[in-house]
């Protein structure tokens, strides 16, 4: 435990130099730093994103539709926030919260610009009339834990996550008040999951592709490196439900999608085609030297 005690001021004042590994991409105003516009590629759908569990949701989605058969072929751009990527005037025009993703539909006229990422799949799934229970009890159920994972993630990510295994100093009270936090949401979905094969029945939705990156990683042991230390595997419908999803196809797609770090192959840090899978990942794009 940290012996010495913060008091804190009167009138807080941003210290630029706090804040850890994310110093530099968080500031306590909003807007633009410099001007650069979004590159616009052929397709209606366009998506500026990095592949975090925020931005794997929608590339999951737009894979999973065009599995489907839907006509949702997209171009996907890297927004790279450790380099501020944005907070450019054009990706402000796109989401004025500066966060990843955000999606601009111009299919439209004009243009739609959708951002938060459950909104996307909102959208998404109204737009293409797919992976949205028509029913009223199952839809109603599916946008229920879409909301709740959007209520709860900054729990898991703001908090847990970034006190776990991102703050400069590991403080006991901050770690141990999200980790309680953390692993009562895991309880409410293996509880939740025992009675149900996917989170709004036994059909598959926007619902689980919005949980499964967030809690589907963390049950597994993937994010933040936390398996263990929330006993991770005792979650064991969380898991067997996180195993089922990870094996399909537009999964694995979408995962790679906008993904700059990991091994070589794993990374399509653009994409403009379904053939971009096979010719563009980074080992093809820069093959180690002999």
């Amino acid at each position: 435990m940290n012996d010495t005690q913060y008091t804190p001021p009167k009138v807080w004042k941003w210290d630029t130099e706090s804040g850890g590994r994310f110093a530099k991409i968080n500031r306590p105003i909003a807007g633009s730093t410099h001007e650069a516009e979004l590159p616009v590629g052929e397709h209606p759908l366009q998506l500026y994103s990095l592949a975090t569990p925020n931005g794997v949701k929608v590339t999951v989605m737009l894979e999973e539709l065009l599995d489907r058969g839907h006509d949702a072929e997209y171009d996907a751009y890297l927004i790279n926030i450790g380099d501020g990527n944005q907070f450019s005037s054009g990706f402000v025009a796109a989401n004025p919260n500066s966060k990843i993703p955000a999606l601009v539909d111009h299919g439209t006229e004009p243009p739609t610009r959708v951002f938060e990422s459950g909104a996307i799949l909102l959208y998404l799934a109204e737009k293409f009339g797919d992976f949205l229970p028509r029913e009223h009890g199952p839809r109603t159920e599916c946008l229920s834990w879409l909301f709740w994972q959007m209520g709860s993630a900054p729990y898991l990510g703001g908090g847990f996550g970034h006190f776990y295994a991102y703050a400069p100093e590991k403080i006991e009270y901050a770690i141990d008040r999200f980790t309680m936090e953390v692993k009562r949401q895991l309880d409410v979905l293996d509880r939740h999951l025992a009675d149900a094969r996917y989170m709004a029945g036994d059909e598959y939705s926007i619902a689980d592709m919005a949980i499964w990156p967030w809690y589907g990683a963390l049950a597994a042991g993937h994010l933040y490196e936390a398996g263990e230390f929330i006993e991770g595997q005792s979650y064991e419908n969380v898991n067997r439900w996180g195993r089922e999803i990870a094996k399909r196809p537009a999964v694995k797609r979408g995962r790679m999608v906008n993904r700059a770090w990991g091994p070589p192959e794993t990374q399509l840090r653009e994409r403009h085609g379904s053939a971009d899978f096979e010719t563009k990942t980074q080992d093809k794009l820069e093959p180690e030297a002999d």
